[in-house]
């Protein structure tokens, strides 16, 4: 049951009264030198000790014998509420999070790429009679390397005349220019032509041929005087008569438009604008490889250095092990050689182990997800080598199929076999499993969590009946499962040609659950959140925008199946899609950017309290109506914070800090608002509220209780109603989601999308997940998740296993039908994980 790494007892880390969020006085003792997992149920305080307190605390102390004037080049965490912590290692931390850099790559994270650049320069092939060039002069990213006519992208930008001018039957006036922008500044361009003579309000497609390019292309940019409200002829006349203009109007011609926004903004929304009238092209000098004719003229194993990072970690490996393998004279050169070749063979090595042999070195980290990015870092973290030093990683298992936690753990093992300690935030019962050290949080999440049930070895879990995480780690429950389902109709789309997926055919049952598994890397995600996606949104005419959406979201209008390059996934539902009106993709991405944006607005929970404090005999003597009650408009908010309920102050030297809004005291609102309440509480009362105290609070006013009864029965009780959007984790905007969506009650059949929902996810809180799909169920929709959890998978009504491995070896359906079809398959690779759940199930029933 524990792991093999013998316990030092006398090496503890002593923890003494921490506080940080919902912890409540926790006090207690972890060996180090060892595997230690702390677990417990979302939101129960797991990361607020491994994180908030010990990694903050560590790195508060590395801080502090850093120079005052270098700290401000790193992102310091505000202290821990801790009275003190004992025997505390310096801490790697290693958390789930998402690479943002657009030119960071595989190569660049893992350092893959300054090795790769080595062994071109000195073991590549070079052109006859040609000078050997540095390791520099092969990176797209340096002068010496870039290609200098597309500086290293590869691509070329520029923009589409049938973008810039989607409907030629509009007029100027009526926006036929849709790249001008939409308030004055479109306005002030559209005057600018009228004064130069320019019919604005003829028909686009009317006007001479050179009239529409200068205004599309023209570099000039000529002043006009402009006379707003006037016309052509009033204006005209104004200007004989002498008066003097409101001002004078600079064009800038369509062109000149998107490409100055596009490159020197600073809002993604305004540059994804500028690109959506964009359109790449491969560059025709280096033809997308980025780099200059010298670079390009280097090869090895018959490919330039472009063409072999292009090929998956396995295949590179096999290359350099090729290499290795090749007799080499006893030689400097050759020496040289065999030490860069032996350094990229072992750097892969980890890699390999780690489930990532799928990924490319050029693949971008941007297009990562977080468990792949986090286990890159750890790949590198294991290579270094380094002693006595503590990792603490955020869920390492989330996004890995079961098959890929063996090697994991593989790999995590040699950290304390090395001197190191490893703190691991998890739910996988499987990890859990091997640690050395168990601590168990809870018993529940938020006030009702942050103590600590149970501190030593997992064995010993057994007796805490507390414990939400024992019944799953010695006695799991039974599935959350309608076992008497009948599935409604199919639907099926042909064709599909996406990334690894190649002319593939899928039979989607309508009507119940479906599971897409498959090891990591198989195409999944491919499939499900991208292909599948964009041929269903294209098939019903539907935009694909992330729902659900509360009163208060705003719209993502992304697009979760569209590249940057603006290329989709070809294939065609060719039956079925009667049975399907709407898609709606719930996605965990955050419910907003701000803490503007909070449960009770995301729900629209928010417009009825604020009814409800509008319709008081005191609100209406003082005229005070509902959009008074809102924190986002002037009328209501606290002027001095502007409604945020705090304030920043920036130190120069220390990490900002958020205080409480002097004059708002953090309540957000002005004091004539607070004056008003409804039962002694007022709408900063309110706000401050759990989900669940609010239930109590609101059982007379039937749409608010439905509402929030909804929350919690997703478990999303211990959420204040008023906790800013940034707070939330992605497991838990996913739930809020759900439960809005449960909320609405639809009465035309929907298709649900959802890829690794249970990520983040203790197993009682997936049982609780399983718990509201099944209830869109039963409304008559169709829900589809990608999905690694076991459980999800046996509890599903249909199972479709892609594989059999990652990336050019995956791609295709392995098994498809009913859980217990799926886990006889012999070719599958998630039937054996599949089989012990259903039997134990099927004792169980």
């Amino acid at each position: 049951m524990t792991g093999s790494t013998p316990l030092d007892m006398a090496g503890m880390i002593r923890i003494h009264e921490a506080q940080e969020h919902n912890l409540q006085n926790v006090s207690l003792e972890v060996p180090r030198g060892c595997i230690v997992v702390f677990t417990g149920v979302s939101g129960s305080g797991k990361s607020s000790l491994a994180f908030g307190t010990l990694y903050a605390e560590a790195q508060r102390r590395y801080l502090e014998t850093v120079a005052p004037y270098a700290r401000r080049l790193f992102h310091q965490l505000p202290p821990p509420k801790v009275a003190s912590i004992e025997g505390l290692p310096p801490i790697i931390a290693l958390q789930q999070q998402a690479g943002t850099s657009s030119r960071s790559s595989v190569g660049s994270v893992t350092t893959l790429s300054n090795v790769l650049r080595m062994l071109y320069s000195r073991a590549g092939t070079y052109p006859p009679n040609t000078a050997r060039i540095s390791a520099e002069c092969f990176s797209p990213n340096t002068p010496e390397g870039a290609c200098s006519h597309c500086q290293g992208t590869g691509q070329l930008y520029d923009v589409a005349e049938d973008k810039l001018v989607p409907d030629e039957t509009l007029s100027i006036r009526q926006r036929a220019i849709a790249a001008w922008p939409t308030a004055w500044q479109g306005q002030n361009l559209r005057n600018i032509l009228m004064m130069r003579g320019i019919d604005v309000d003829a028909p686009w497609r009317l006007l001479p041929k050179e009239v529409r390019e200068w205004i599309l292309y023209t570099d000039d940019t000529p002043s006009e005087p402009i006379y707003p409200g006037l016309t052509y002829q009033q204006s005209q006349e104004a200007m004989e008569r002498g008066e003097a203009p409101s001002y004078r109007g600079t064009f800038m011609s369509a062109r000149r438009y998107v490409l100055q926004s596009f490159s020197s903004t600073k809002s993604a929304r305004t540059r994804e604008r500028a690109a959506s009238f964009m359109r790449a092209q491969c560059c025709p000098v280096c033809h997308g490889q980025k780099l200059n004719p010298h670079a390009l003229a280097v090869t090895f194993a018959g490919r330039t250095i472009t063409e072999f990072s292009q090929l998956s970690l396995q295949q590179c490996y096999d290359e350099v092990v090729a290499l290795l393998m090749r007799p080499h004279t006893e030689t400097a050169e050759g020496r040289v050689i065999n030490e860069i070749a032996t350094a990229l063979q072992k750097r892969m090595e980890v890699l390999l182990e780690l489930g990532l042999g799928y990924l490319q070195i050029d693949r971008a980290v941007e297009s990562l997800s977080p468990g792949e990015y986090q286990r890159l870092r750890l790949g590198t973290q294991v290579h270094s080598a380094l002693f006595g030093v503590a990792y603490v990683l955020d869920e390492p298992a989330a996004g890995l199929h079961p098959a890929d936690v063996t090697s994991l753990m593989q790999v995590l093992k040699r950290l304390p076999a090395e001197g190191n300690s490893l703190l691991l935030v998890e739910h996988d019962p499987e990890v859990i499993k091997q640690a050395d050290w168990l601590v168990d949080i809870g018993p529940g999440a938020g006030t009702e969590g942050g103590r600590v049930l149970y501190s030593g070895p997992p064995e010993g879990l057994k007796e805490v009946r507390e414990s939400r995480t024992r019944p799953y780690l010695f006695s799991p429950p039974p599935l959350i499962k309608d076992v008497q389902r009948s599935l409604k109709g199919e639907l099926c789309v042909e064709g599909i040609t996406w990334r690894t997926l190649h002319q593939l055919t899928l039979t989607l049952p309508l009507g119940g659950l479906v599971a897409v598994t498959g090891v990591s890397g198989s195409g999944k995600s491919s499939l499900v959140s991208q292909a599948l996606v964009s041929l269903v949104r294209r098939a019903l005419g539907q935009k694909t925008v992330e729902e659900p959406l509360g009163s208060h979201a705003s719209i993502d209008d992304e697009g979760m199946a569209e590249e940057q390059d603006g290329e989709e996934p070809s294939g065609q539902v060719t039956r079925g899609l009667e049975h399907v009106k709407r898609l709606v993709v719930i996605t965990q991405k955050p419910i907003g950017r701000t803490s503007r944006s909070n449960p009770a607005t995301y729900t629209g929970i928010f417009d009825h309290i604020r009814k409800l404090f509008a319709a008081t005999p005191e609100a209406k003597k003082r005229q005070l109506r509902e959009s008074a009650f809102s924190f986002n408009v002037p009328q209501g908010r606290c002027p001095h914070c502007q409604g945020l309920g705090s304030v920043s102050i920036e130190l120069l030297f220390m990490p900002g800090v958020e205080a409480p809004c002097p004059e708002c005291h953090g309540a957000r609102y002005k004091p004539e608002i607070l004056a008003i309440t409804v039962r002694g509480k007022t709408i900063a009362d309110v706000l401050a509220m759990t989900v669940d105290e609010a239930c109590e609070w609101f059982k007379t006013e039937e749409t608010v209780y439905r509402g929030l009864e909804t929350l919690r029965s997703s478990g999303l009780g211990y959420l204040r109603l008023g906790q800013p959007a940034p707070e939330l984790s992605g497991g838990e905007a996913q739930r809020l989601k759900l439960a809005t969506e449960l909320q609405k009650r639809r009465t035309v059949p929907m298709l649900y999308i959802l890829d690794e929902p249970t990520t983040g996810l203790h197993p009682a809180d997936t049982d609780r997940l399983l718990g509201q799909l099944q209830l869109l169920i039963a409304q008559g929709h169709s829900v589809v998740v990608a999905e690694h959890n076991m459980r999800v998978a046996a509890a599903s009504d249909w199972v479709i296993d892609l594989g059999p491995g990652s990336g050019q070896e995956g791609g295709c359906i392995v098994a498809a039908g009913r859980p217990e079809d799926v886990a006889m398959s012999t070719v599958s690779q998630t039937a054996p994980y599949l089989r012990p759940l259903l039997q134990a199930s099927k004792q169980k029933e």
